[in-house]
C-alpha cells in the first residue's frame, strides 16, 4: 500500500523488494496473481505484487481482492463459504460450478468406485499425457490449466465464459469482477467534487499537537515565542532581525499540504502531501477571520500562565503580524493573493515562507512584507536527501523560484537551515543559488531538534551550536563576495548584520538596501533591517488601489537597535526582557575561544588558567580519538551521528569541577554520564571518599 503522490515508481517499494527476493531469488510461489482475468483477455498471467494506491483511491478494493485471494488459496473450496460472518454464494460462480462438475466426473469414474488398487491396469487416473486416457472417460492427470488444483484459485486461474454471470449474488463481489470495479471507481472519482484535504486520522494527529484546524485545509497554532515574550522572556529571531512584536504575531497556514517531506520538519509529517491543489477551496475571508478569532482565543487562555505581563497580554489581543509558515506550503492555496489582501486590510503584516517548488505562484504573488524561499541544500543530491521532494525536477524548480525573486520589488529572503552532517558542506553552492535571486537578506539558522520521529532520521548531534552557524555564515559571506569580485558586477554586496543566539540565527543583509553611514562615526555602518510596518501598510494599500503604483525595499526600512546588531554583547537578546533557563538546562560554559576551549563558566565568570589548561588537555585527548575534524557516521536506518572534540565540552554541567582533584580514578568517574549515577551511588561513595577528603573546595 502506498501513494503515487510521491512517485509512481516508489509506491510499495519495500514490499516489492521483499516480493522480488522471495519469488525471484528464493523460488517462492505467490498465492495471489496481480491480473485477475488476464487469461481471458489473452494475456499471460502475472504473478506479481498487487499495489494499492491511496492517490487513485483503490486501496480498499485491492486489499479486499488480496484478502479474498489469500482465503481462496489456503482454504479448500466449500469450506470458505463463511468469511467475517458473511455467507458467500454457493454454486453460483463459474469456478464453483466447474469444481462441482469435476467432482461429479471423478465420482462416476470407475477407478473411484472400484476397490482396485492397480489403477494403471484399469486405464484410469493415468499420469500419461495421451489422448487414450481422455477417451476412456477417466480422471486424467493431464497437465493443463483447466485441471489445475483450485487451491491456487487466484494464482492458477482458469478460462471461463462471461455470458452467465448475471445469476451471482450482489452482496459479495466475485474476484473476477474486481478489475472492472477498480476502473469504475477510478472513473467515478474523477467525476466527483474535490475532496477535503485532511482525513479524520490526520485531523486527529494535528489537533493532538495543538493545531486549530480551520475549514478543510487551513490551521493556526500559538507559537512558543508568543508565550515567551508575553512573560518577558524574550522574543523570536524575527523580533531581533526585523522588529516584529512576537506576542502580537499569529502563526498560520492556508494549506496544510506540502510538496516536500524535509528531514528537519518539526511537524513530524502529520500533514498531507501533494504536488498540486486538488482539494476543496475555502473562502480566504473566512480563513483569515477564523484564524484571528482562534488566535485571540488562545491568547485569552494564557492569562493564567505564571509570569504573564498583563499590559502585553492586553496588546496581544490585536494581531499585527502573520507568519505564514506554520506547516505545509501556503503558496499552493489557489486564492493566496486574496488571503494576503485580507490580512493587509486588517493591517496585519505578512511573512510568507515557500519551499521554492512553485515558481509561477511566486511570480504571481502580490507585494507582501517579506517573502522567504527555503534553500535547504546546495546540490541536487543533497536536496533529494534533505527535502525529499515530490517533484522530480525539484532542483530546477528551486533555481527558477530563486530567479523570480529578482523581479520582486519588496524584501526577499533566502533562508538556509543548517543540519550538521546533511547540508553543511558545499558552501559555494549556496552562494551560487543566492546569486540567482539577488536576495535582500540571507537568513542562516541552525536546525532545532524536536525529538525522535518515525518520519525523521535526525538526532541531537545534527543541531549546530550558534558559533558553528556564525562560522558557516562568515564562510558563506566570503563565497558571496568572491562571486562579486569574480566579475559579476550586478551581484550586490552583503555583510553580517544581525544575530540571535537564542535561536542560533544569523542574518546577512545587502549593503545597498539596508546600510547607511553611522552619524556618529561615518567609517562605520548603521543597519536598517527593521521594518516600518505602518509605512508598509500605507504602501500596500496604494498598490491595491492602483496596481501601477510600485514601491521598493528602502521605502519601509527602520533602524536596527544596537543590541540586535551582530557582535553586540546582548547577542540579539532584547535587554528589556530577562533570559530564563530551566533547571538543569544551564550550559557548562558560556564563552569559548577560537579553538573551542571554554573561557567562562556557567555564571559567565572567567575560568582560571589552571582549569583552562586542563580543558585544553582534555580536548587534545578527545582529538586523538575522533580526529581534528568533525566525523559523520551513517547508521543503518539512515541516521547520521556527528562527533567532534568540542561536543562534550558544551553539554550539561559536569558532576564535579575538573580541577577538584588530580586523582586519575576520580577523573574516570567524572566522565560517567550523570543519568547513570543513581545506579552506582554506593560504588561512587566508596570509591570517591578518599579523594573527596583532599579535594579542592570548588
Amino acid at each position: 500500500m502506498g501513494s503515487s503522490a510521491y512517485d509512481a515508481h516508489t509506491v510499495g517499494k519495500p514490499a516489492k523488494e521483499v516480493f522480488s527476493c522471495l519469488v525471484g531469488k528464493l523460488g517462492a510461489r505467490p498465492l495471489v496473481s496481480k491480473n485477475v482475468g488476464g487469461k481471458r483477455e489473452g494475456k499471460a498471467k502475472s504473478k506479481s505484487l498487487m499495489v494499492g494506491d491511496s492517490e487513485v483511491g483503490d486501496s480498499e478494493v485491492v486489499f479486499e481482492k488480496w484478502m479474498n485471494g489469500i482465503v481462496n488459496s489456503v482454504i479448500p473450496v466449500g469450506q470458505n463459504n463463511v468469511i467475517d460472518g458473511k455467507k458467500k454464494p454457493n454454486g453460483n460462480s463459474k469456478k464453483q460450478q466447474h469444481v462441482e462438475e469435476k467432482k461429479k466426473v471423478e465420482e462416476s469414474c470407475a477407478c473411484k468406485s472400484s476397490g482396485d488398487t492397480d489403477k494403471n491396469e484399469a486405464g484410469c487416473c493415468s499420469n500419461q499425457n495421451s489422448e487414450d486416457n481422455n477417451e476412456a472417460g477417466c480422471c486424467s492427470n493431464e497437465k493443463s490449466d483447466e485441471n489445475d488444483s483450485m487451491t491456487d484459485s487466484l494464482s492458477e486461474e482458469e478460462d471461463y465464459d462471461d455470458d452467465d454471470d448475471d445469476d451471482s449474488e450482489g452482496d459479495v463481489l466475485d474476484v473476477e469482477d474486481m478489475g472492472n470495479v477498480i476502473k469504475s471507481q477510478s472513473s467515478s472519482k474523477k467525476s466527483r467534487e474535490p475532496k477535503e484535504m485532511v482525513t479524520p486520522k490526520q485531523a486527529k494527529a494535528l489537533k493532538k499537537e495543538g493545531y486549530k484546524l480551520i475549514g478543510t485545509h487551513s490551521a493556526v497554532k500559538l507559537c512558543r515565542w508568543t508565550k515567551h515574550q508575553l512573560r518577558g522572556r524574550g522574543g523570536c529571531y524575527k523580533h531581533t532581525h526585523y522588529g516584529i512584536t512576537s506576542y502580537q504575531c499569529m502563526e498560520a497556514t492556508p494549506s496544510l499540504a506540502c510538496a516536500n517531506k524535509c528531514v528537519f520538519c518539526w511537524r513530524h509529517h502529520k500533514n498531507p502531501v501533494g504536488r498540486e491543489w486538488r482539494w476543496k477551496t475555502d473562502d480566504p475571508k473566512m480563513i483569515v477571520e477564523e484564524a484571528v478569532n482562534m488566535h485571540v482565543d488562545m491568547i485569552k487562555e494564557t492569562r493564567g500562565i505564571p509570569g504573564i505581563q498583563m499590559d502585553r497580554w492586553a496588546e496581544a489581543h490585536k494581531v499585527r503580524h502573520c507568519a505564514l509558515s506554520l506547516v505545509g506550503e501556503p503558496i499552493m492555496y489557489p486564492r493566496i493573493n486574496e488571503l494576503l489582501h485580507e490580512l493587509h486590510e486588517r493591517k496585519i503584516s505578512t511573512f510568507l515562507v515557500t519551499n521554492g517548488q512553485h515558481p509561477q505562484a511566486i511570480n504571481d504573488l502580490i507585494p507582501i512584507t517579506q517573502l522567504y524561499v527555503s534553500v535547504d541544500a546546495s546540490t541536487p543530491e543533497s536536496l533529494e536527501a534533505v527535502d525529499r521532494p515530490l517533484f522530480k525536477d525539484a532542483w530546477d524548480r528551486l533555481k527558477t523560484s530563486l530567479s523570480c525573486l529578482k523581479n520582486k520589488g519588496q524584501r526577499t529572503v533566502a533562508r538556509l537551515t543548517v543540519v550538521k552532517g546533511w547540508n553543511s558542506d558545499e558552501i559555494g553552492g549556496y552562494a551560487r543559488l543566492i546569486a540567482l535571486g539577488h536576495c535582500s537578506l540571507v537568513e542562516v539558522k541552525g536546525v532545532t531538534f524536536c525529538g525522535k520521529s518515525d518520519a525523521s532520521n535526525l538526532n541531537m548531534s545534527n543541531s549546530p551550536w550558534h558559533h558553528e552557524v556564525l562560522q558557516f555564515t562568515k564562510l558563506l559571506l566570503k563565497e558571496l563576495n568572491a562571486i562579486r569580485e569574480g566579475g559579476d558586477d550586478l551581484m550586490p554586496e552583503y555583510d553580517l548584520a544581525c544575530e540571535h543566539k537564542h535561536s542560533c540565527s544569523v542574518l546577512l543583509a545587502r549593503v545597498d538596501q539596508f546600510a547607511v553611514p553611522d552619524e556618529n562615526d561615518p567609517t562605520k555602518r548603521k543597519w536598517r533591517t527593521w521594518i516600518d510596518y505602518d509605512k508598509f501598510q500605507e504602501l500596500a494599500a496604494k498598490h491595491a488601489a492602483d496596481p501601477t503604483f510600485t514601491f521598493g525595499v528602502e521605502d519601509y526600512v527602520a533602524d536596527t537597535p544596537s543590541w540586535a546588531v551582530a557582535g553586540a554583547d546582548e547577542e540579539g537578546f532584547d535587554p528589556t526582557d530577562n533570559r530564563h533557563r530551566k533547571k538543569k538546562k544551564h550550559p557548562k560554559y558560556t564563552k569559548f575561544d577560537d579553538d573551542g576551549i571554554p573561557t567562562h563558566d556557567t555564571f559567565n565568570e572567567p575560568l582560571e588558567e589552571e582549569e583552562m589548561l586542563k580543558l585544553r588537555n582534555l580536548m587534545k585527548e578527545k582529538k586523538k580519538i575522533v580526529g581534528e575534524a568533525t566525523t559523520v557516521t551513517e547508521l543503518q536506518g539512515g541516521e547520521r551521528v556527528i562527533d567532534d572534540a568540542i561536543f562534550d565540552l558544551r553539554r550539561s554541567p559536569p558532576l564535579f569541577s575538573s580541577v577538584c582533584c588530580d586523582d586519575p580514578d576520580l577523573q574516570k568517574f567524572i566522565a560517567l554520564p550523570k543519568k547513570l549515577l543513581p545506579a552506582f551511588a554506593t560504588v561512587l561513595d566508596a570509591a570517591l571518599a578518599p579523594s573527596l577528603a583532599t579535594a579542592n573546595p570548588r
